[in-house]
């Protein structure tokens, strides 16, 4: 989706963070509004949707956390991403438990922030699945009509299961994919807690996929949280495999 058709509300108590931030993603074509708090920003939404909103997860009065779970309930659909510090991990699970679809960790560049709100606004409007035959990434691609792989043109053998792992997170790139999201979207309803499972067919695929698999481009470990599958031609540099 363009940019110029994203509404994006800013909600932090920074003025000047806003202020930059605002003029930064305007530049780029996205429609933005401000909110100082979460209460208002619970206010403007009432009054005029959004697609998107990035949400500090550190104000005043109305914490984050609440402002999000409160969000999420007044508009299910609307896409929200999180804005919180470098390392707390538990801020990070705490966002997605309370509805958050992402989040992005301050410092940040802005390429990486649109990045992540137009993974957003892709889990928001899908492609269509029956003119999405091919997915490319890097020099990997996945023919989703055919359930083949290959590398540089190279056919990749892979079991059904991993097939199906890897088609999950290629299909939603860019995009933070949760443990329990990927178990109950690939394995059924009843799973959700296997994390050792998940874990040991992500090192397989891995090995395959991957020229390194101790420092992989393609599959990215969003640590006690889940993974994001990203294209190499990103600038966000590659994170190193959980151990």
């Amino acid at each position: 989706m363009p940019n110029e058709n994203c509404r994006v509300l800013i909600v932090d108590d920074d003025p000047a963070f806003r202020r930059a931030l605002g003029t930064a993603l305007a530049a780029t074509g996205f429609e933005v509004r401000e909110a100082r708090t979460g209460q208002e920003a619970i206010t403007a939404l009432r009054d005029q949707p959004a697609d998107v909103v990035l949400l500090d997860i550190n104000m005043p009065g109305m914490g984050g956390i609440d402002t999000c779970r409160t969000v999420r309930k007044l508009s299910p659909r609307i896409g929200i991403l999180m804005v919180t510090v470098r390392d707390s991990e538990e801020d990070k699970v705490q966002a997605l438990e309370a509805g958050a679809d992402d989040f992005v960790t301050k410092p940040y560049r802005l390429r990486e922030m649109v990045a992540r709100l137009h993974a957003v606004m892709r889990r928001l409007h899908p492609p269509d699945e029956v003119a999405t035959r091919v997915f490319r990434a890097g020099n990997l691609e996945l023919d989703s009509e055919r359930r083949v792989v290959t590398k540089a043109g190279a056919e990749i053998h892979l079991s059904p299961r991993e097939y199906d792992v890897l088609s999950y997170l290629f299909q939603h790139q860019g995009a933070l994919v949760t443990h329990a999201r990927l178990l109950q979207s690939v394995w059924g309803a009843e799973y959700g807690g296997e994390l050792e499972y998940l874990r040991s067919y992500v090192r397989m695929l891995r090995k395959k996929i991957e020229d390194d698999p101790s420092q992989p481009e393609y599959i990215l470990t969003e640590p006690w949280v889940g993974y994001r599958f990203r294209n190499p031609a990103d600038a966000e540099p590659p994170r190193s495999v959980e151990k």
